[in-house]
């Protein structure tokens, strides 16, 4: 049986044009800075299909490119996160608190400057549902974050809070900590008791409640990552093969579609014995069962006919 050999085939031939352009440029939006200071924030998890849109070039130009996240992904300030239909993602500052967003989801990074002394963050729920966590170590850290859901503001202090943007609609609801909350032109409102919640309707903001278990549950729900949904993970060692191909032309045309699809595939070149082969795969996926969920989901779209699921 034939051995698939992966290589880096970089080389002046006309055939090889696209793809080096395509994996210089993945590659590039993948792991901005790495010969640089810490990232401000690192995708942890994903639940496909999901975005995150980018300036390119002089700030004046106004170009954007929109790319699949994918785990490992160093995120700045600037970013623009978006999630589809059924979609989770899950970031990780470099403080180390957690955001994680819900299906339908935007959320816009205005502002990331990790330093020693102190972490300043400022984040936009645009649409959709999102959790803010920080965890026991992150707590002692000196650090100024503030989230705004559409026209709400929050001032994090130490806290677990969920919250959604909906039209019509922001409710921000905190679990555990204390926040300041408030619309423009509105005095802030101290929350400080779990199972608070801040509710806005209409741009007309209604007194401050309290939630019971079984409705934040619900609403927890919303951003966490589902399990058997093929969500890929940091450290995940499984994947799955969308299509090998003899002719890139073909591995291209899979690749494009289900990039453009909000799956964060990447197009490797190799030799089966002495025959180049393309290979367009899904890494990163925790399980076996993860990866068939993928395989499954994929399957019969976007040009992918017969997954592999591989380790």
């Amino acid at each position: 049986m034939n051995r698939v050999r992966y290589h880096a085939l970089i080389d002046g031939g006309k055939t090889m044009k696209t793809f080096v352009l395509k994996a210089f440029v993945a590659l590039a939006l993948l792991a901005p800075g790495l010969a640089g200071a810490q990232p401000a924030a690192v995708v942890e998890g994903v639940q496909m299909p999901a975005w995150v849109e980018r300036a390119e070039g002089a700030a004046a130009s106004g170009a954007v490119r929109k790319i699949p996240v994918v785990p490992g992904m160093q995120l700045k300030a600037g970013d623009k996160l978006l999630t589809g239909g059924g979609s989770r993602l899950q970031v990780r500052l470099a403080e180390g608190s957690v955001v994680k967003l819900g299906e339908n989801g935007s959320l816009q990074l205005k502002e990331l400057e990790p330093s020693k002394s102190l972490f300043k963050a400022a984040l936009g729920v645009l649409e959709g549902a999102f959790r803010f966590t920080t965890d026991l170590a992150a707590k002692t850290r000196k650090r100024e974050v503030s989230i705004t859901v559409a026209t709400v503001t929050a001032g994090i202090r130490g806290t677990d809070l969920w919250g959604k943007s909906a039209p019509g609609r922001q409710i921000v609801c905190l679990i555990e900590g204390r926040i300041e909350v408030g619309a423009p032109n509105e005095e802030q409102i101290v929350m400080d008791q779990p199972m608070q919640f801040y509710r806005r309707e209409k741009d007309v903001t209604q007194p401050v409640g309290f939630v019971d278990g079984a409705q934040l549950t619900q609403w927890a729900a919303e951003t966490e990552i589902e399990k058997g949904r093929g969500a890929a993970r940091s450290g995940g060692k499984w994947r799955v093969n969308l299509i090998t191909a003899s002719k890139q032309g073909d591995a291209l045309d899979v690749y494009d579609q289900v990039r453009a699809a909000g799956y964060g595939a990447e197009l490797i070149p190799a030799m089966a014995g002495e025959k180049r082969i393309y290979i367009v795969r899904i890494r990163s996926l925790p399980s076996k069962a993860e990866a068939q969920a993928l395989a499954d989901q994929l399957k019969g779209k976007y040009g992918v006919e017969n997954p592999k699921v591989v380790s």
